[in-house]
């Protein structure tokens, strides 16, 4: 099954003589296959190059320091370069600002799989001449407009066990997704952090990846992480850090403004796709036979949430609330001068109320419960 892209329509509405539409995501998320959309849907409307940033005339080139060289090699009639693997070109960042500068009608796209590799590289060189497009694992809303919603929630049990990675949507059996997750893990997941930092293995990061599985929805302390795994809290923060900007965690402050009894100085952690916190725990059990099934719930609907954001521009600043006194509320929004409160919960039978604290010491938020009878609303 091929899923309608929303990413496909934001890049195109992103792209602009003089700037670099840069793409970023998780490994194996479908970048490659995004770009050769966009080609197909554009080749009548831009002249465009196309090329690979592992081939060495491809690197040689495009690395020279030379724009006249660098025009010369993509075509003096190209409207819009696409350069994927980017990141394998030495000085990629320089020599992409050189063109911007150098030929100012030119469109321009970069993208990569090693994404962390990619950032390091073109940041300091393309300040103001780029844009930014994450790609997520797939969405809700991209199955529900590619099938129908009766399709998603008919499925919506394997999204929660298996994730949404497009080549997940093409294995038949629970047997061939969790085996293609298994090896997602094991070859394909550390491969940045590890060529970046240089570690020898990754056991290191499953390790601490397996206890933040099992903390989805607490906050989560660096001291306690380093005594259980024999690190400085230092180094859990380093390796957090990496895991951040390899798209596998998202990394959620507390909220606080009024408030002493408010936490704020802690984290909480979600994994980018169920299926990946699930392959790191070796966990495919269906939900009736699960006891994270909260756990679960929350992190792909926190991730969706984030999808939504990106997808639709939804700008905000998104924060976890609790206070010394348990109070708490999942997921906060803070956007258009307003504070948005979410609980998130899989059983609608749950009968919750807001906390009084939340409501009396903001008098401009809002609060409201997210169950399986209304969470399409939240996600799509």
């Amino acid at each position: 099954m091929t899923i309608k892209r929303l990413g496909l329509e934001l890049i195109k509405k992103k792209l602009e003589p003089g700037k670099v539409v840069l793409l970023y995501g998780p490994r194996r998320v479908g970048k490659t296959f995004l770009l050769t959309q966009l080609q197909e849907q554009l080749k009548n409307q831009e002249k465009i190059a196309y090329f690979a940033g592992d081939r060495a005339i491809v690197q040689k080139t495009l690395s020279s320091l030379n724009p006249e060289a660098m025009r010369q090699f993509i075509g003096q009639e190209t409207t819009l370069l696409i350069i994927d693997e980017a990141q394998k070109i030495p000085q990629i960042g320089d020599n992409l600002k050189l063109l911007v500068d150098s030929y100012p009608k030119l469109k321009i796209i970069a993208s990569g799989s090693a994404s962390l590799s990619l950032a390091q590289k073109v940041g300091e060189p393309l300040t103001g001449r780029k844009k930014t497009l994450l790609l997520y694992p797939i969405s809700a809303k991209e199955i529900i407009q590619t099938k129908n919603q009766g399709f998603y929630l008919e499925t919506l049990e394997e999204r929660l066990i298996f994730g949404s990675y497009p080549e997940v949507f093409q294995k038949g059996s629970w047997t061939e997704k969790q085996e293609y997750l298994l090896e997602l893990v094991d070859s394909y997941l550390f491969k940045d952090i590890l060529e970046l930092e240089q570690l020898k293995h990754s056991k290191k990061l499953v390790d601490l990846l397996t206890l933040i599985a099992f903390q989805i929805g607490q906050e989560v302390s660096l001291s306690e992480l380093g005594n259980r795994l024999d690190f400085h809290k230092d180094t859990v923060a380093r390796y957090l850090d990496l895991l951040e900007k390899a798209f596998i965690l998202v990394n959620i402050r507390g909220f606080s403004r009024n408030l002493r009894k408010e936490i704020s100085k802690t984290s909480r952690y979600y994994f980018w796709d169920n299926g990946i916190r699930n392959a790191v725990i070796n966990q495919f059990n269906p939900l009736n036979q699960r006891n994270d099934l909260g756990q679960l719930w929350e992190n792909y609907l926190i991730i969706e949430r984030l999808k939504k954001q990106s997808y639709e521009q939804i700008f905000s600043r998104n924060f976890f609330w609790r206070t010394y006194s348990q109070a708490e509320i999942d997921w906060v929004e803070e956007r258009e001068g307003k504070l948005f409160g979410f609980e998130i919960k899989w059983s609608p039978r749950k009968k919750i109320k807001p906390p009084k604290d939340w409501l009396k010491t903001y008098d401009n938020a809002s609060w409201q419960l997210i169950t399986q009878e209304n969470f399409l609303e939240f996600i799509a």
